[in-house]
């Protein structure tokens, strides 16, 4: 919730028009109806942000769009909001998995925040053979995913799922959303954008490995699913991290 800074009197009146802060909620919105905060939030309305009562905000929950809410009440770690008119409708959003070989604690957090900024609709970390990290925090990168999603505007937040092995996450693919997997120096074939369907957007994954690569094992099983579309990410070996976000840009943009 590392948002806009409280704004300053000249801005005040912008800000009335348009609230700079938004926040993610679980409860629906429907005109007229309260809706309680998490003590987090509470202390970043008033604490961090500075609001007070009858202060207005911006709140989204993944499928009720996007709506104006008012601070009802705001205490230390308590805040109730009353929900007010749509501001935005919830419109079809990107439907694009990343499956990405854990890396450690700081490049993992910045996958999942620029995947989210990038549209992503689920995170899928992987265990490879050579994955350099054993655990994670799955309820922390949920947050980060939470947060990427107020800042960039977008209606949905991405389901951060916890983290498992290569062979378990192909075993569960589903066969009709195609998989776009990146090798460094085994594929000659530009990531292409896949064409959209009769309803949109259709569904898509791509797949970034660990640092130094899949091993010839996983690279054969990962070929042998009849799903996967390999591509390469140019001529340069990339960092992980730096793969994912590459990957994405171009999934989307090609």
């Amino acid at each position: 919730m590392n948002q806009t800074p409280p704004p300053t009197a000249a801005g005040a009146a912008q800000d009335t028009e348009r609230p700079s802060i938004r926040l993610y909620v679980t409860d629906p919105l429907k005109d007229g109806e309260r809706v309680t905060c998490t003590a987090a939030q509470a202390h970043y309305l008033g604490t961090v942000m500075r609001r007070a009562r009858s202060d207005q905000l911006r709140v989204f929950n993944g499928t009720d769009g996007e709506h104006l809410a008012t601070i009802a009440e705001l205490k230390r770690e308590h805040c109730v909001l009353t929900i007010g008119v749509a501001l935005r409708p919830q419109a079809p959003q990107t439907d694009i998995w990343l499956a990405f070989a854990l890396l450690k604690r700081s490049p993992t957090e910045l996958i999942v925040q620029k995947a989210t900024e990038l549209g992503v609709s689920a995170l899928l970390p992987l265990f490879t053979t050579r994955t350099n990290a054993d655990r994670t925090n799955s309820a922390r990168l949920q947050a980060i995913a939470i947060e990427a999603a107020e800042q960039s505007e977008r209606l949905s937040v991405p389901v951060v799922h916890g983290p498992r092995a290569l062979s378990a996450v192909l075993a569960g693919w589903p066969p009709q959303r195609r998989l776009v997997a990146c090798f460094e120096r085994d594929a000659d074939m530009p990531i292409r954008r896949q064409i959209d369907g009769p309803q949109g957007l259709l569904p898509q994954g791509l797949l970034i490995g660990p640092e130094g690569g899949f091993t010839d094992a996983e690279l054969d099983a990962v070929r042998a699913c009849p799903f996967v579309e390999t591509a390469t990410l140019g001529p340069r070996v990339l960092r992980a991290d730096t793969a994912a976000i590459v990957g994405l840009a171009l999934l989307q943009a090609s």
